[in-house]
């Protein structure tokens, strides 16, 4: 049993990590210290090898979504390795690859948290960045850092045969796509369209190809054909083309929506057919106008969907070391990081940008 002062102690410890973070929405992302608590027992410690860039990374840095607490560390598509683990782990030991997603804790008690949907935590979920803190007060510091210090519940095992950059995407543009895919059942014998071929949907094709369904990219990008191809799709559509759109009309069981630039949904429902969906992932910022016709005729269903829980997570990423899916990425060092924001802000990058904390570290 553990000495309750002995845990005091342990609780109030902490260590001085490096990692670059923004203290204003004005601000370049630049080299900034901050505190991690030393491992509780029942912790999983990380040195963080690589982490993805997420567009949220992007929008919090900026305060965008007007939630922004400074000064902010992003990142939570986190890939490394385990240093030390608390004397109450069981699943981790020092060695071993291990990831951290976006949720980093929650209540653990509501009735979403126990049918394993953390990311629909009756509470809200804690972030991996600007989330609260619970155990140092403020908030909670992301994966552009050192390492970090995650509850086991939270952590997730990376499996040994994929390549480690291209699984740090999966974090988030994978499990993205993946939850939505998976819980309106796609599979052999549907067609199915992605909307936008971007970070997440580039994971959304190879993901749906690898699930057996016939898959259709919808671009506004003719140039992006043989990417699609490559990837998975088995059609291209360019959006803004009506004659293309018109020959697929009522043809679709699902439509997974990656795009968060304002456009018209109710252009993709008209081409789902009777009972079919058209799930968003993407997150414009202002209100898509549907036409309540585009639903009730054949109710067609328009849903949305978040990421997913730390089980299904799991399960994605155990699903793409059986097919052999990464993420297309483009590796930086750190210092670049400000750069790649504003590349990510022109599409210039194919298809996720990642760091390689190689590069705080030297």
């Amino acid at each position: 049993m553990s000495n309750p002062s002995v845990l005091a102690e342990q609780a109030n410890a902490t260590t001085t990590i490096r990692g670059y973070g923004a203290t204003s929405p004005t601000s370049a992302v630049a080299p900034f210290s901050f505190a991690r608590r030393e491992p509780l027992p029942n912790d999983v410690q990380i040195e963080i090898l690589f982490c993805g860039v997420c567009h949220s990374d992007l929008h919090t840095v900026r305060n965008e979504w007007q939630n922004t607490i400074y000064p902010v560390v992003p990142g939570h598509e986190i890939v490394g390795r385990v240093t030390a683990v608390g004397d109450k782990v069981k699943r981790f030991k020092p060695g071993d690859l291990a990831g951290v997603g976006c949720i980093v804790d929650s209540d653990r008690t509501c009735p979403n948290c126990r049918a394993g949907l953390e990311q629909f935590c009756d509470s809200g979920f804690i972030g991996t960045y600007n989330g609260e803190d619970k155990h140092l007060g403020g908030v909670t510091y992301g994966g552009y850092s050192e390492k970090i210090i995650v509850d086991e519940h939270f952590v997730l095992r990376i499996p040994k045969n994929l390549d480690l950059p291209g699984v740090a995407p999966l974090l988030c543009a994978g499990i993205t796509t993946y939850s939505p895919l998976r819980h309106w059942k796609v599979g052999k014998g549907q067609k199915v369209g992605i909307v936008g071929l971007g970070g997440l949907g580039h994971m959304g094709v190879k993901l749906a190809h690898a699930m057996g369904a016939h898959v259709v990219l919808f671009t506004t990008s003719p140039g992006k054909k043989e990417d699609a191809a490559r990837l998975g799709a088995s059609e291209v559509v360019i959006s803004k083309d009506p004659q293309q759109m018109a020959k697929h009309a009522g043809s679709f069981d699902f439509i997974l929506d990656t795009v968060s630039a304002q456009h018209d949904v109710n252009a993709y429902l008209e081409l789902l057919k009777r009972d079919g969906t058209l799930t968003l992932v993407g997150a414009p910022e202002k209100p898509l106008p549907v036409s309540a016709f585009s639903l009730i005729f054949k109710r067609r269903q328009f849903a949305g969907s978040l990421i997913g829980g730390i089980a299904e997570t799991q399960e994605m990423l155990d699903f793409c070391a059986q097919h052999g899916i990464v993420s297309d990425i483009e590796i930086i060092p750190i210092q670049q990081i400000n750069k790649a924001y504003e590349r990510m802000l022109r599409s210039d990058v194919k298809y996720r940008f990642v760091i390689d904390l190689a590069s705080l570290r030297s």
